[in-house]
């Protein structure tokens, strides 16, 4: 046979194997993506949970059909006589294929994961970000050594020699890796948490808790990342333990003028106890050896800022607003220059922040306007417009 004949027809045999082989590989890509995929889409549809549901919403089964033109390639290698460094490259594609899937299929699981309640207490999103880091980054180094052709273990054992600059590369991953393992063991942290860290411009909810930042909703609405670590390093409150109580804290303080404290004589005792709230009080200290009428100068006599305070006392504890068994104090507070200080100190039975603030204003608007029958009055300070 002629060699020219005999060199057209091998060329014609090699690239109809090679088209042969190219057909073969769109046709699995298309099986895949176009049959085998959509079959499962139609699947998971008619399942009852929604978490296959999640996984076809993320496309992540996709990622393999571009897996199997690469294997389609390498396994004909031998019939197309594919130099050995395409090989290489199609066998690095794979590999990094493989990666990008494992880290989708991660992010997925997160999704997942966060439908449960659990999540809110335990967030996992940081420590599985951390695997994703050192599954991306095995990836790279079996992909370039696929391309050199060379064995990852080799790499990898020289690993050992880089630590230290691997601690220099990873520093911020590890440290807000140890940081995260600190916050869920220490149970610091749970998203839907109020935080405040003034340092860093933080007063809001956690809305996610990840690998290397924390996300707030500040209550004017901006939003605010601040490193992980951070919450290991510097001091930050935790709202939940008023949350879970129950009660929201009032402690809040009313300044009497000095000047208008006095004993009660015996009409302004008469006169108060027509006040239902301070009758009992007033009989049982009529009881004792207290002098009404102010004549025996060693014997005890009644306040009107003792009676007020007795006021606010019964005042809150027949509020149903009011959480009874929590701390309830009408304290005396050391004088200053702007007079005397009754503190209020209390829980709101709700932690409604709407709830809290109409029921403190409600009371502090009553005893605002009820301490005149006390013959008492508020410490304001004279603004210089006033001309006296």
């Amino acid at each position: 046979m002629n060699p020219y004949v005999r060199r057209i027809i091998d060329f014609l045999v090699e690239s109809s194997e090679f088209f042969a082989v190219a057909a073969i590989a769109v046709l699995s890509y298309f099986i895949i993506k176009k049959v085998m995929i959509r079959y499962l889409h139609k699947f998971f549809e008619k399942t009852e949970n929604n978490y296959d549901d999640m996984l076809m919403e993320s496309n992540v089964f996709s990622q393999l059909a571009f897996i199997a033109p690469a294997l389609v390639v390498i396994y004909s290698s031998d019939i197309i006589s594919l130099p050995k460094h395409v090989t290489q490259v199609f066998s690095a594609y794979i590999a990094a294929n493989i990666t990008i899937f494992i880290v989708r299929l991660l992010t997925v699981l997160i999704k997942i994961y966060n439908t449960f309640d659990i999540s809110a207490r335990r967030p996992i999103k940081g420590y599985v970000q951390m695997i994703q880091v050192i599954v991306g980054f095995l990836g790279i180094i079996i992909t370039v050594c696929m391309i050199l052709g060379k064995s990852p273990l080799g790499i990898l054992s020289g690993l050992g020699a880089m630590t230290a600059v691997l601690m220099l590369i990873f520093k911020d991953t590890i440290m807000s890796f140890i940081a995260g393992v600190q916050i869920m063991f220490n149970d610091s942290v749970h998203k839907g948490d109020w935080i405040e860290m003034p340092a860093f411009g933080v007063d809001g909810v956690v809305m996610d808790i990840a690998l290397y930042t924390i996300k707030v909703e500040n209550f004017d609405k901006t939003i605010v990342t601040v490193p992980t670590s951070k919450l290991i390093e510097n001091s930050f409150k935790n709202w939940r333990g008023m949350q879970e109580s129950g009660g929201r804290r009032i402690k809040r303080t009313i300044v009497i003028d000095q000047s208008s404290i006095k004993f009660l004589k015996p009409e302004d005792i008469e006169r108060l106890k027509s006040f239902r709230l301070i009758t009992d009080y007033l009989n049982s200290k009529l009881q004792e050896d207290i002098d009404p009428t102010g004549t025996d100068i060693n014997r005890r006599r009644l306040t009107n800022i003792g009676t007020f305070r007795a006021y606010i006392k019964s005042y809150l504890q027949n509020n149903k607003h009011i959480h009874k068994s929590m701390t309830l104090l009408v304290r005396q507070m050391p004088p200053s220059p702007d007079g005397l200080p009754i503190e209020i100190y209390a829980f709101v039975c709700d932690t409604d922040w709407n709830f809290y603030e109409d029921v403190q204003a409600d009371i502090f608007d009553h005893l605002t306007a009820i301490v005149r029958e006390f013959d008492l009055r508020i410490y304001q300070h004279i603004s210089d417009k006033i001309r006296v």
